[in-house]
C-alpha cells in the first residue's frame, strides 16, 4: 500500500511535470520539484531518472484519455463521443511532440508500445457503440481509424488548426452511409 501523502506527492509531481515540460521541454529536474512542492529527494525516489518522469508523465495521459471513453458514450452519441474522444488525443499528442526532446528514441519507442493497446481498445469501444447503433459503417477498422488521426496532431496549427475540418472527414467516412 502507498501513503496518501505519498501518492498525493507523485499526482503533484506529474501535474508540475507535464506542466512545466510542455512549456520547456528543458525544464530542470530541480525546478519540477520546486513546482511541485517536494524536495528532489521525493522526486527521484519516484522517478530516478528525467526519462522515467516523462514516460510516467505520458502514461498517465493516456490512461486519462482512455478512460474517458465509457463517459463520453454515456452522454452522447457514438461519432460525437469519438469527435470529443479523438479531440482530446489530439491535443494530447500535440503536448507529447512538445515534450520530444526530452526523451530517447527508445523511451518513444516504449511509449507507443505501452499506449497503442489501451488506445486501441478505447477505440473499438467507441466504433463498437457506433456499429451497435447504425451509425458506423462495420468494416470500421480501430488501427486504421489510429493511423488516419496521426495525421491531425501533426497537422498545421496556425494560422488555423486543421485538425477539426480533417477530423469531420474522417468522421464523414466512418458513417453509415443510407
Amino acid at each position: 500500500m502507498v501513503r496518501s501523502d505519498a501518492r498525493e506527492n507523485r499526482a503533484r509531481i506529474l501535474a508540475a511535470a507535464r506542466e512545466a515540460l510542455t512549456a520547456d521541454g528543458s525544464t530542470s529536474m530541480n525546478q519540477i520539484a520546486q513546482r511541485a512542492g517536494v524536495g528532489a529527494g521525493t522526486l527521484y525516489r519516484n522517478f530516478p531518472t528525467r526519462e522515467a518522469l516523462v514516460l510516467a508523465v505520458y502514461q498517465d495521459e493516456v490512461t486519462r484519455i482512455v478512460d474517458t471513453a465509457p463517459g463520453l458514450l454515456a452522454k452522447m452519441p457514438p461519432l460525437e463521443a469519438l469527435r470529443h474522444w479523438t479531440t482530446d488525443l489530439v491535443e494530447a499528442m500535440r503536448r507529447k511532440h512538445g515534450l520530444g526532446d526530452a526523451l530517447s528514441p527508445g523511451a518513444h519507442q516504449a511509449i507507443s508500445e505501452q499506449s497503442y493497446g489501451p488506445v486501441v481498445a478505447a477505440i473499438t469501444e467507441l466504433l463498437d457503440a457506433g456499429k451497435k447503433d447504425g451509425s458506423i459503417r462495420v468494416d470500421a477498422d480501430p488501427g486504421d481509424f489510429l493511423q488516419l488521426t496521426g495525421a491531425l496532431w501533426r497537422a498545421a496549427s496556425a494560422p488555423q488548426d486543421r485538425a477539426p475540418h480533417m477530423l469531420a472527414l474522417i468522421l464523414d467516412g466512418l458513417r453509415t452511409h443510407r
